[in-house]
């Protein structure tokens, strides 16, 4: 295909609009490096860091896990999750991972207050999360897993997702990330990764209270009907196992007989083996004028086939004659 061609096609942009990340940290108004005393040991932190990057510099006296912070491609700081909140003498409890460090601060972790709000909102964490681990392919190296241990958790306070029999259906419908939301602690990590890293627009936060969830800006059931290119960034940066690249989804899990990670949530979307053309759904809506995008929410696995099937193979043969004419849809 000639670049004139490229230049001269009728074809959709390459670009979508799509909503960027949601994070709303406070600025970082600091244009020189402040000194910031914790646990008695002082330490030194660039323009832009907050009191979490400090932290993980030094010996604390308390572990301050921060599982909605990654603080690396520009993700983050979230402010979601609370369970790294200290004391600061000005300013009383605040979280580290956003709070931005002042010349001179004195931080405290292990502060009767700042402790306890870690707990409390590590097990708020843990009530509304899957504690089946042995079933989990991320058992072993989850970051929710690491800080309840570290914490010594044995049962979190506020009950368990068992008890209130509230499991979602397991997303297995994609061929290279499976989304168990039950496992989902709603950092926003994949979000922003998906939106303001890879700007693909895929991933969104839907819902509100207890209803929040990770869903689609194109409002597709599936991640197999979602507009998804499969770039894992979501999975790389997801802290538990609610993002998963396929093929190690079982890496870890401890095999128990009868007991799996699908049967003891209880349903899942599978694949339906459909195919999709060289572009995604979105743009395929746009090129044709019209909504072509699937409607059976990707759980139809054991039924599909047959004649859609054949007409989603069929799309996709006339999209590859598209591109050979320069990106016209027939």
């Amino acid at each position: 295909m000639s670049s004139q061609r490229q230049e001269t096609a009728d074809a959709p942009p390459l670009t979508e609009e799509i909503a960027p990340g949601t994070a709303s940290d406070p600025p970082v108004e600091r244009d020189a490096p402040a000194t910031v005393t914790i646990d008695g040991t002082t330490a030194t932190v660039g323009v832009g860091e907050t009191l979490i990057d400090a932290i993980e510099r030094i010996e604390t006296d308390e572990n301050v896990p921060a599982l909605c912070h990654y603080g690396r491609e520009g993700i983050g700081p979230r402010s979601e999750c609370r369970t790294c909140m200290v004391e600061t003498d000005d300013h009383g409890v605040v979280p580290a991972c956003s709070f931005p460090v002042e010349d001179g601060m004195t931080v405290r972790t292990g502060a009767a207050d700042a402790s306890q709000a870690r707990d409390v909102n590590l097990d708020l964490v843990l009530s509304n999360h899957n504690l089946r681990c042995t079933t989990c392919g991320k058992n072993g190296r989850c970051e929710l897993q690491d800080a309840a241990i570290d914490a010594e958790v044995e049962e979190p306070r506020y009950g368990v997702l068992d008890d209130r029999d509230e499991y979602e259906p397991i997303d297995d419908s994609s061929s290279f990330i499976q989304i168990d939301r039950n496992k989902c602690i709603l950092c926003n990590r994949c979000v922003e990764a998906c939106n303001d890293v890879q700007v693909e627009g895929v991933l969104r936060l839907e819902g509100s209270g207890s209803d929040t969830r990770i869903g689609f800006q194109s409002d597709a059931e599936t991640m197999e009907d979602s507009t998804c290119v499969s770039c894992g960034h979501c999975a790389t940066v997801c802290p538990t196992g609610s993002l998963v690249e396929k093929g190690i989804e079982d890496a870890t899990t401890i095999p128990l007989p009868g007991f799996t990670q699908k049967n003891s949530v209880g349903k899942s979307y599978e694949n339906t083996g459909k195919t999709k053309g060289p572009m995604t759904a979105k743009k395929r809506g746009d090129a044709s004028g019209g909504d072509r995008s699937r409607t059976d929410g990707g759980g139809g696995a054991a039924t599909g086939g047959g004649e859609t099937a054949e007409s989603d193979r069929a799309s996709g043969d006339e999209w590859g004659d598209a591109a050979e004419r320069g990106g016209e849809w027939p």
